[in-house]
């Protein structure tokens, strides 16, 4: 079965981190620019196209309904330092990376497309590390990016205290899941860390915060096969 929709694709010469990067975007078969979008922003972008099946699922959920009109945008990484660098909360290059998503990719996508132009509208999602610096973009910039999906991420004490001393989650809607088996997993580094406590340690944080919070425990390790089974629950949680 062929794409319904289409991808579309644009350069951008990057002022903060010194490098051209690729946004690449999925528009549903129904797209019009008489219609307005939701912008979902994916770190990772490679592999929630491919691993995550978004493009199916985006077709998929658009034809029945189950989803509002969202255009799937996806950013990916030269290798995984690169993404260590760019995602980790202590990564060299994270700053950089998030001034990257508020102040380069979402005008460019503002002018390609029929936004909202409002943060409410704007979702960041990542897995592993990808849900860690959307987690740290959407609070340090509320008023640009209003949701977060965030699949088995990496929390550490800099999250967590990003996250207490946060005064906009009240205006966020996160979506968290993590793995009942995540409590041994290898990094990028080369360590065995347990992602399992300190997710259940932001749980309660986020929790007290009586922001839009939807937080899942799968069943299952820190692998895509579990993260993509969720994606059709995640996307229709979140853009219904």
């Amino acid at each position: 079965m062929g794409r319904k929709g289409k991808f579309l694709e644009a350069e951008i010469n990057s002022n903060f981190l010194e490098e051209i990067l690729t946004v690449k975007w999925y528009v549903p078969e129904t797209f019009s620019d008489l219609y307005k979008y939701h912008i979902c922003i994916m770190q990772d972008g490679d592999d929630y196209f491919q691993m995550g099946r978004v493009a199916t699922l985006s077709d998929r959920l658009h034809e029945s309904g189950e989803i509002e009109n969202t255009v799937f945008a996806g950013i990916h990484y030269k290798d995984k330092y690169d993404r260590q660098d760019k995602y980790h909360p202590k990564g060299p290059k994270q700053t950089a990376y998030i001034n990257f998503l508020v102040k380069e990719v979402v005008p460019l996508l503002d002018e390609k497309l029929p936004t909202y132009h409002i943060g409410g509208s704007r979702t960041l999602m990542g897995d592993s590390l990808g849900g860690t610096v959307s987690l740290m973009a959407a609070l340090q910039y509320p008023n640009t990016f209003g949701q977060v999906i965030m699949q088995s991420p990496f929390v550490d004490d800099t999250v967590l205290a990003a996250v207490r001393e946060s005064h906009s989650l009240g205006n966020l809607s996160i979506y968290h899941t993590i793995g009942n088996q995540e409590s041994e997993v290898k990094t990028t580094a080369g360590e065995v860390k347990d992602f399992l406590s300190p997710n259940r340690e932001l749980r309660t944080l986020l929790d007290n915060h009586r922001s839009s919070y939807v937080y899942h425990e799968l069943d299952g390790a820190h692998t895509w096969k579990y993260w993509q089974k969720d994606m059709k629950r995640a996307l229709i949680t979140m853009f219904n």
